[in-house]
């Protein structure tokens, strides 16, 4: 099947003239055809307006042009990012017929990279709180976790190599641990939100999830860049991610393993299964005691985020009392009710996690957790829990989910390595010699 294909074999088979991309996303959509009615991972797709692309990408093949390094090769898109030839719903009905009139910095990116956006792949409602309808591709009783459900879903069904997803908490690592894919968050401000539904301008964040280290860090290297009109991005040298994932350690890296908030929270496949890893590591690993401040981090997310949520939303038909989700409605209850003066508080411990981890990493290479509390958990008892995120993201460390556990019943469990920020070649150089360590 065309469609087991990793996004770089796919890619290479491509430019070698051994398939063309028509073939590949007709296998893919064939793939979807047989398996979307029981895991429903798209919110849109439109077969000829794809096989369109793929005809279109196997012209610029044929005529010898410049190609890039995702030439011919489906990709599905949260739909949160806007795209103007299909819509952008942001995961409600409200917005079901919201139509861009240009595409998002990302989308951008990977018409660059030659790359097809197949369609757009399922987001819970605006991204935030309420559990979605994507099913988990193990077991469809249990959830795939949110808010990138249907990227997630999608990579581990076979329907695409790649897909792009958003984490302002835990929504691009705690889905890619429940579905046993790979996950991987960048640092923020490696890659534009332009055209992103903003629920947070501090927290939101762009991620990606695929079935392979080295696809998920080719495709962090398509999207990277500046970005004027996103003013978390830098105007520097980013880090080759592709190059890091590839790349052997030069010494074997030493690895903290924190004791934190959560860790009563954790289930008891995932407690062994960790403390298996931590003993095979044995003396690359060290244990830190985390500090008091990592409670006050997770109260001072929630502030953040559901104040420019607030902010953002609060306005939008969608957030109004006859639409609201019941999941939601709390959540901007919630918001209504914190200060500017506890939002401005909340916002000075972005700065303290950056002084903080800046002096940690003099020291470690990278810090080993959970990618999710457990495997996932079914449908009606929500999403899961992102509190194994919450802490890095608000920090904005680079962060990536392995698939390498499993739980009490047979479902994928995720374990999460967190770099150095704009150091994520080195995080995934680190991911790859650990997966090497353990194989």
């Amino acid at each position: 099947m065309l469609s087991k294909l990793s996004a770089r074999k796919a890619a290479k088979k491509i430019r070698n003239g051994d398939v063309t991309s028509r073939e590949l996303v007709t296998d893919c959509l064939g793939r979807i055809k047989q398996t979307d009615d029981k895991i429903g991972a798209w919110a849109f797709l439109d077969t000829e307006l794809a096989l369109a692309q793929a005809d279109a990408a196997d012209v610029v093949h044929q005529k010898g042009a410049p190609s890039g390094p995702l030439h011919g090769v489906p990709i599905g898109v949260k739909d949160i990012y806007d795209t103007k030839n299909m819509p952008t719903a942001w995961g409600t009905k409200v917005h079901a017929s919201r139509q861009p009139e240009i595409d998002s910095a990302v989308v951008d990116k990977l018409h660059e990279a030659g790359a097809i956006v197949l369609g757009k792949t399922v987001t819970t409602e605006l991204a935030f709180a309420m559990a979605g309808s994507t099913r988990n591709p193990y077991n469809d009783k249990h959830t795939t976790g949110g808010s990138s459900a249907g990227s997630a879903a999608s990579v581990a069904t076979d329907h695409v190599p790649l897909a792009i997803g958003s984490q302002t908490n835990g929504s691009v690592i705690r889905p890619a641990s429940f579905c046993g894919v790979y996950g991987f968050k960048p640092t923020r401000g490696i890659i534009s939100r332009r055209g992103c539904l903003q629920t947070s301008q501090t927290l939101d964040q762009v991620g990606v999830m695929g079935r392979s280290l080295k696809d998920i860090a080719l495709l962090a290297d398509v999207l990277a860049g500046h970005d004027p009109a996103d003013p978390a991005t830098y105007a520097r040298a980013k880090p080759n991610m592709l190059k890091g994932a590839q790349a052997k350690v030069p010494v074997e890296p030493i690895i903290a393993w924190f004791d934190l908030p959560n860790q009563d929270k954790l289930s008891p496949a995932m407690q062994e299964g960790m403390e298996e890893i931590l003993t095979l590591l044995g003396g690359r690993v060290e244990r830190v005691k985390a500090p008091n401040s990592f409670a006050d981090v997770i109260r001072d997310h929630q502030i953040i985020h559901e104040y420019e949520f607030l902010e953002n939303l609060g306005d939008d038909p969608a957030t109004s009392p006859e639409h609201i989700h019941e999941t939601l409605a709390p959540k901007k209850k919630n918001a209504q009710d914190i200060s500017e003066q506890a939002y401005r508080e909340a916002l000075k411990m972005v700065n303290a996690a950056d002084q903080y981890f800046a002096e940690f990493f003099n020291d470690y290479d990278a810090i080993i957790t959970p990618s999710s509390l457990g495997e996932a958990p079914l449908l009606e008892e929500g999403s899961g829990d992102p509190i194994c995120s919450t802490i890095w993201t608000l920090a904005g460390l680079p962060c990536v989910s392995l698939p390498m556990l499993a739980g009490e019943n047979g479902l994928p469990m995720g374990v999460q390595l967190i770099g150095s920020k704009e150091q994520d070649d080195r995080l995934l150089r680190t991911a790859s010699w650990l997966e090497k360590r353990l194989a």
